[in-house]
């Protein structure tokens, strides 16, 4: 039987175990810095994304240089991410920086050789729409203002606070919504023609 080839959208986390157990109550506010500038960098995307989209419509290519800088973009905003409230999983500051660094969470996506022309015109709006509704459930903010994901990260972090290990249980659900969200951002953003999978795992 056929294995199927791995989704071109790679999104890892890895727990680190040194950790400062309070590292995670004041982290959000050491990530200031980097959210000023992806806010910038968020916008630059969305305007990339939209040229992108005119260039695969006629050509069937995703620019490359356009490609690297939007990957680059989903990769600091993961690591960011995995730093200061989806995951806490690590207390080693995030490098500023668009490419793969040695870095405890990265993020990549398999650049596509050819991608569908007819296809551009309805992933971002319709084809995505199931994934989407997933993904608002899973990051939609209740009462307290907080995603599922950050919620889980909290109580993640409180029992590592006070028994001295993150649950190997909620950390993997934690790795999994967030894995899941990212690939239906890539796909949203016209970088593979693959669908996302239904499901957590890498």
């Amino acid at each position: 039987m056929a294995t199927e080839a791995p989704y071109p959208v790679s999104v890892t986390g890895e727990l680190d175990p040194e950790m400062n157990p309070w590292g995670w109550l004041f982290q959000w506010f050491l990530a200031i810095p980097h959210v000023v500038v992806l806010f910038v960098l968020w916008g630059v995307f969305l305007v990339l994304t939209v040229w992108a989209f005119f260039a695969i419509a006629f050509t069937g290519k995703y620019p490359r240089g356009i490609f690297d800088f939007n990957v680059g973009v989903l990769r600091w905003s993961w690591r960011v991410s995995f730093y200061a409230y989806s995951a806490f999983g690590t207390d080693r500051y995030p490098p500023f920086s668009l490419s793969s660094r040695d870095y405890p969470a990265n993020l990549e996506v398999q650049y596509p050789e050819d991608l569908s022309r007819s296809l551009v015109w309805v992933k971002s709006w319709l084809l995505a729409i199931p994934h989407y509704m997933v993904v608002s459930f899973f990051g939609g903010a209740g009462k307290t203002g907080l995603g599922l994901t950050t919620v889980l990260a909290i109580i993640g972090s409180a029992a590592r606070l006070l028994k001295g290990e993150y649950p190997a249980d909620i950390f993997k659900l934690v790795m999994g919504i967030n894995r899941w969200s990212l690939r239906v951002v890539a796909y949203a953003a016209l970088m593979t023609d693959r669908y996302p999978p239904f499901r957590l795992e890498e």
